[in-house]
């Protein structure tokens, strides 16, 4: 009976100490995990973004746009019969993609200088008030050359001056 007893207590012990083997088996693995990824996300963070940068300074540099002048624009605006006459210069320039549309849309610049005139000649003064007349002049006039010197694509049309007196 006394080694029923011994062997019984024996059991008991290794049963005891099997619990606790575990929960240190456990305790090490979640410590490992969140070493590695404490370790990965250190890596993500700091250390991956060095390969990105090599790649965007890989890629060709944009063209930069060419720049055609147009000739000054002078003309009087429109008014009620009896008002005093203003008159608008312009200086502007076209903006186009590629240099070699320069060549390509300088014959066209008479029909150009007859559509802007032609349009600004029926202006008011008060259209022009504030940058949103500005704008929308700007955009009239973008629309009415790109029509003109189609199919070449206009960009934008840049004011260098606007002069209303």
């Amino acid at each position: 009976m006394a080694d029923e007893a011994e062997g019984g207590a024996a059991a008991e012990g290794a049963e005891a100490a099997a619990p606790k083997s575990k929960f240190k088996l456990i305790l090490i693995v979640v410590a490992v995990l969140v070493l590695l990824g404490g370790g990965a996300a250190t890596w993500f963070l700091f250390f991956r973004h060095g390969d990105d940068e090599h790649h965007a300074e890989a890629a060709p540099p944009p063209k930069p746009p060419a720049f055609v002048d147009v000739p000054d624009i002078m003309v009087n605006l429109a008014g009620a019969p009896g008002e005093r006459v203003q008159y608008l210069k312009l200086k502007i320039v076209l903006e186009l993609k590629e240099e070699k549309q320069i060549e390509a849309i300088k014959p066209t610049m008479p029909r150009v200088t007859d559509i802007f005139q032609t349009y600004v000649r029926e202006l008011r003064s008060s259209d022009l008030n504030g940058s949103a007349g500005i704008f929308r002049l700007k955009e009239e006039l973008t629309k009415r050359v790109n029509a003109a010197v189609a199919p070449i694509q206009v960009s934008a049309v840049l004011f260098k001056e606007v002069v209303i007196q």
